[in-house]
């Protein structure tokens, strides 16, 4: 764990202090504690096996000469000059680059490393697989490839790729040249960053890398009855069996801490800084970053918008870009007794196989290996998943509930004792009257969904959703915390080519930079903001009209079920109508989701945003809008439009004068609302999970077999461990193209499916749980094994996903209150419970006494014969509160139904004030930021400033020594 502090600038506030070096030495040192002992993080940040490329001698001194070590640490940091460039043309092609390079001595090893223990971690990676080496260096097997360029020799980009390349090694950078041996066609241009680049950089961009120095830490624990007593507990905590959970820090070796603060680095203060190897210093993700901002700003034209390796990918002057990984992602030795090849291996064995699907995540190592923003996503999906495990556990419970007083439930029975009751037909010509006791299935099956527990998982997930996300907000600033990101601001982004390009002749000076660049008018950007805006409703008027389509396939089906011969289907015409229209609905979702995606990238690039992270914000809104309603508008018919509007006997709403609309269940519309949810959250994770894993793994396996064939005019390559692993990464599949917006959407989609309907359907959350738990090893067995390895990003936060979810949690406890009193039972049967019910004068209520007569009092009666004479049975009931033909106004509202009304308004009012009042309580009462965190950030804050002022006058007090100019107790 890498611990945050102030900035490097912080020592020069500290030259008001009373401290002279006389004090300081004077000054009884302090006991060294765990925290002041030498942090060496970066000889922890590689796996044991990778230690041979290390030059850590076996019995380091433990007392180094100073005189040493400053002339080690002297070394500069110059830019390396341009040399001459070689032919192009379609050859290979190898810099030749003199790096001299002195091994550093050791820095800070005060703890002699045992001989038995390093032989083991010393083992050559030769002779466990020899295989694994081959691709990870240049020729000469000293030179680390920290970035690989593909292109294509029949290009045209010929110049602009020369230009580029020449560019590239007068920032300092190695290039070295591949053939492919998979198509000949292609060559792959090995990027190596010498130590003098990556000193450069890293200052340019404010890197922080760990701190030398070493960090007092006095232990002013009190011995007082808190500590026995918290000693005592963590005894108790040990007796017990230790959680399966975790992962073992002999399983994980590489995830050792480091307790070292960092600053950030500076090459005159460079002996500041803990440099044990130069090889190891910046981890192989750092120096993929560092390649990669100079990549972006190097020119391949001269202009000012002809730069960045972007704008070279846009016109095919490259193929592809990409860091390689770090080696195979298996091994012919178990991992338990030979230990990982390398991260890549590490990831597989303890995070992407399935057998582990129940082990916490490496979450330090995987922001090691893919970087700070993948790694936030895979932290936010694992919290995500395990804030469900509560909420699936309460919708068991309540789906539990129904399933036990499901035989007892009072309407239940009265629904299958109801063998006399005569319904009106569901349809007009082919249907015929039927008998509630028909209908006794479909009941009970409803009673499982709205029960009286209904009321209390609608508020449960309404709070839920508040926790998770305040929750979230304090597991993202321990992240910040541990990954060093507190005082990290995002660099000034690069404008997008497209917007470069569009308004290069207009210019303003940046504020920020002071620098011009090109400006979009106002009046411009607003014009196509409202084109997209416009193009937006489009599409959502685009969904409405396919919901409009399905509604009049229900109609259809229907009449059509009704008519069928098989009397099991006319038995159970809803079902059958409900069951082939989610089917027919979730075909058309999944057929509509291609064209939005497409749709939502015109509409973005028509905007023109101005810097990337513009157009993915921008790009994942427009996508959330589009399959937020695709997704969730039939469901939204069904529970507020199903059988609302459909009239009475005799006088029928009718779409188009030809199809009578639906009516709902005498138990409720609520069964048909739990049907379309159940049915479209399945398949829609099972095909998500398809094309997430099994898309990339036809595609691998087709690019193996034509490279086994010799399908790309190379060499017919018999096994895949042949090639160099810059083959091998180039012939896996690039990273999704939009980043994490289609792994974000997924799972915020899956949010609101778990919170906006949750009433209807109590078992989303278990549904939810379970594909997480696939979808979390399936992510990992995709970035690992199939994808090649992104670009690692640094990233604080999920961006405006954020947003998204609280809109969603806000909008769950409306949807939430509608449900309940509109689509479910429950406030017609409260009402008719103390109103109508025959317990409505005593002061004692029982749910099923007090229900007794419900079904009874739901049913209106209609008189057949005004409709057809020839009748069998004159009279017959349909669901509704209205007047009975004998009466004096005939089909008239009852007052039973302004009643219900009245309550079902009231109880959305009642239910949204509790409920956002609580949500409202419960985030001023959970702060974003734990408050032991605070204190820790203060106080290395404060230790940091410290450290930097006594480093700078030890290092002043050495410099003098050397010089032997005369000592002075004061500040230079």
């Amino acid at each position: 764990m890498v611990h945050h502090s102030g900035s490097i600038q912080s020592f020069k506030q500290q030259k008001g202090m009373h401290t002279s070096i006389s004090e300081i030495l004077k000054e009884k040192s302090l006991k060294p504690s765990r925290r002041s002992l030498p942090c060496l993080a970066q000889s922890q940040t590689h796996p044991i096996n990778l230690n041979l490329f290390l030059s850590v001698p076996l019995s380091p001194d433990p007392k180094p000469e100073i005189e040493g070590l400053s002339q080690s640490i002297s070394t500069s940091c110059s830019i390396l000059p341009p040399q001459a460039d070689g032919s192009h043309n379609h050859v290979e092609e190898t810099e030749v680059r003199t790096c001299e390079t002195r091994a550093d001595q050791p820095f800070l090893l005060k703890k002699p490393i045992s001989r038995a223990k390093f032989g083991a971690r010393t083992v050559s990676l030769q002779e466990k697989d020899p295989s694994n080496s081959s691709g990870l260096f240049f020729r000469d097997g000293k030179k680390r490839i920290d970035y690989i360029l593909v292109y294509k020799k029949s290009s045209p980009q010929v110049e602009k790729r020369c230009t580029f390349e020449k560019n590239l090694r007068a920032e300092g950078l190695m290039l070295e040249k591949e053939h492919s041996l998979t198509n000949n066609d292609i060559m792959l241009v090995k990027v190596h960053a010498s130590w003098d680049t990556l000193c450069k950089y890293a200052e340019r961009m404010n890197i922080r890398m760990p701190f030398r120095k070493k960090c007092y830490f006095s232990d002013t624990r009190s011995k007082g009855l808190g500590s026995r007593f918290h000693l005592r507990c963590q005894q108790i905590k040990n007796w017990f069996p230790k959680n399966p959970m975790k992962l073992d820090k002999e399983a994980l070796p590489d995830l050792e801490e480091s307790d070292c603060y960092t600053a950030p680095f500076s090459r005159a203060r460079m002996h500041h800084f803990t440099i044990s190897n130069r090889e190891t210093f910046f981890s192989n993700s750092t120096r993929s970053r560092i390649v990669h901002h100079v990549l972006q700003r190097t020119k391949y034209e001269d202009g000012k918008s002809k730069m960045g390796i972007n704008r070279l990918l846009g016109n095919n002057t490259y193929e592809a870009a990409f860091p390689p990984h770090e080696g195979g992602y298996k091994s012919r030795h178990p991992i338990k007794t030979h230990g990982p090849q390398n991260h890549r291996h590490l990831l597989y064995e303890r995070w992407a196989r399935w057998g582990i699907w129940y082990k916490y995540q490496p979450l330090d190592l995987i922001r090691r290996y893919f970087g700070e923003k993948i790694g936030l996503y895979f932290a936010w999906l694992g919290w995500y998943t395990g804030m469900l495990i509560p909420a699936a556990l309460v919708g068991v419970f309540v789906f539990l509930y129904g399933l036990f007083t499901m035989d007892s439930s009072q309407v239940s029975k009265e629904i299958c004792e109801a063998n006399t009751t005569i319904m009106c037909p569901m349809c007009e010509e082919t249907c015929e009257p039927w008998t509630l006791s028909d209908s006794c299935v479909y009941a009970k099956v409803t009673h499982l969904f709205d029960n009286g527990g209904t009321v209390f998982f609608a508020i449960f997930m309404a709070i839920w959703a508040t926790v998770f996300l305040e929750f979230w907000k304090r597991r993202r600033a321990e992240l910040t915390y541990d990954w060093d990101l507190i005082d990290w601001e995002e660099e000034e982004e690069e404008l997008r080519p497209q917007f470069e390009a569009k308004y290069s002749r207009k210019e303003r000076v940046n504020p920020i930079s002071g620098k011009p660049e090109p400006f979009q008018p106002f009046s411009d950007k607003l014009s196509r903001l409202m084109v997209s805006v416009s193009g937006i409703f489009f599409m959502i008027s685009l969904v409405l009209t396919a919901v409009f389509a399905v509604v009049v396939f229900r109609l259809i089906a229907m009449e059509k079920f009704a008519s069928f011969r098989w009397h099991f289907v006319k038995k159970n015409l809803q079902f059958a109508t409900s069951g082939t229209g989610v089917c027919l609905n979730f075909m058309i979702i999944m057929s509509l989701n291609v064209v939005y995606e497409k749709v939502a990238y015109l509409l973005t690039n028509l905007e023109h945003p101005r810097t990337e992270s513009e157009w993915e914000n921008s790009f994942a809104l427009k996508m959330f809008l589009f399959q937020f309603v695709n997704l969730n508008s039939s469901t939204f018919y069904i529970a507020f439009f199903l059988g609302r509007f459909a009239g009475r006997p005799g006088k029928y709403s009718k779409l188009f004068n030809r199809w009578r609309l639906e009516e709902c269940h005498p138990s409720g519309c609520l069964i048909d609302l739990c049907l379309q949810m159940g049915v479209i959250m399945f398949f829609k994770q099972i095909w998500n999970n398809f094309m997430e894993l099994g898309y990339p793994l036809l595609q691998n396996w087709w690019s193996r077999r034509k490279i086994k064939k010799g399908g790309g005019g190379g060499q017919n390559v018999e096994t895949k461990t042949q090639l160099p692993q810059w083959d091998k990464d180039w012939n896996l599949q690039p990273m999704n193209a939009h980043g994490l917006v289609d792994e974000y959407l997924e799972m915020v989609l899956q949010f609101g499916f778990t919170t906006i309907f949750v009433a209807a359907f109590p078992l989303a959350p278990l549904l939810a749980l379970l594909n997480n738990i696939i979808e979390i090893r399936l992510d990992a067995y995709k970035f690992v094994t199939q994808w090649r390895r992104p670009m690692p990003a640094r990233a604080t936060d999920i961006g405006i996903w954020h947003g998204i979810l609280e809109g969603i949690g806000v909008l769950a406890v409306i949807t939430n209150a509608f449900v309940i009193a509109i689509t479910s039972d429950y406030i017609p049967r409260f009402v008719y419970a103390f109103k109508y019910g025959p317990c409505m004068d005593k002061g004692q209520h029982h749910e099923n006494e007090c229900l007794q007569g419900y079904v009874n009092s739901s049913l209106s009666v209609f008189d057949m014969w005004e409709v057809n004479n020839s009748s069998m049975s004159r009279y017959c009931r349909y669901r509704d509160y209205r007047a009975p033909p004998w009466s004096l106004v005939p089909y008239k509202f009852t007052l039973q139904f302004w009643h219900v009304l009245a309550a079902r308004l009231a109880f959305i009012i009642v239910f949204e004030h509790l409920v956002f009042g609580i949500k409202s309580f419960i985030a001023y009462l959970i702060p974003d930021m734990p408050k032991d965190l605070c204190d820790r950030m203060r106080r290395e804050k404060y230790l940091m400033q410290e450290m930097m002022y006594e480093a700078e006058l030890e290092h002043l007090q050495k410099e003098r020594k050397k010089n032997g100019r005369q000592y002075h107790h004061e500040w230079p």
